[in-house]
């Protein structure tokens, strides 16, 4: 099946936002891709006013989402990323949206939150309490993770235990002291300890790393772009997927239980 992964600049007007996640979805369309997979929080960032996450959210019915679906009403691509949905008490999840047909098939609310390296994503965004169930493409079972979930491998190995083939991590991973490091290894670590693909696309811009990219279910980095915005085009294939699990059957030695959500 070949993948595209496009990260971009998510600015603070959401209308511009919305036309970059267009334009990706029109050209992995015409290149062939079944799945694109997009960044963290794609309808609105404003890095000079932390709050402005509650007030850009909108509802799955309103203007970005509604301009979204109905550019993927005649595509064949299943489009992957996360937006900011209003919640109660003031607050907003973080919902990470599978869309296909112009239509919503799948909805999952960030788990865990980003209370690390002296940000406080809980201030502003209430967690989901679900793990969430698979979503087909193409004949591959994809397990959805967004971002500060890569950090807790009991996500993964629960999604894989289910029969992921591949997950997904949209992202927005917040530059720093080894955060490139940090998001190599994890990234490559979910794959390689549960036999799974991994798609895993970072916002790139002043705050976030980009670097998105792609791993193979024995750890092996097939393709990954650097800082710069763009799409990144790879395949993935059910035999290498096969041949790893045959060589390294971990999710059938394994002596423990499934993790279990708190």
């Amino acid at each position: 099946m070949k993948v595209a992964l496009g990260q971009f600049k998510v600015v603070a007007n959401w209308q511009e936002n919305a036309d970059r996640c267009i334009e990706f979805m029109n050209e992995a369309e015409a290149n062939g891709a079944k799945l694109l997979l997009l960044p963290e929080a794609v309808l609105a960032r404003d890095i000079t006013d932390p709050m402005a996450i509650l007030t850009s959210a909108q509802a799955l019915d309103g203007p970005f989402m509604t301009q979204i679906l109905k550019a993927s009403r005649q595509q064949a691509l299943t489009t992957i990323f996360t937006v900011n949905v209003p919640a109660s008490e003031g607050k907003v999840f973080n919902a990470l949206v599978v869309i296909k047909g112009g239509e919503i098939i799948a909805r999952y609310d960030k788990l865990h939150l980003y209370d690390a390296f002296s940000v406080q994503e809980s201030l502003t965004v209430s967690p989901g309490t679900k793990i969430p169930e698979l979503v087909e493409v193409e004949g591959f079972k994809i397990g959805l993770m967004t971002c500060y979930d890569l950090r807790f491998p009991e996500l993964a190995r629960s999604l894989a235990l289910q029969g992921a083939d591949l997950f997904v991590a949209p992202s927005a991973w917040v530059k720093g002291a080894q955060k490139e490091h940090h998001w190599q290894v994890l990234t490559t670590a979910r794959a390689l300890e549960n036999t799974c693909y991994m798609l895993a696309v970072s916002e790139c811009g002043p705050i976030n790393i980009g670097n998105s990219l792609v791993v193979d279910p024995l750890g092996v980095v097939i393709a990954q772009m650097s800082e710069m915005p763009g799409l990144l085009f790879a395949e993935i294939d059910q035999e290498r997927l096969a041949m790893a699990r045959k060589q390294l059957p971990v999710l059938q030695n394994s002596r423990f239980a499934a993790p279990v959500l708190q």
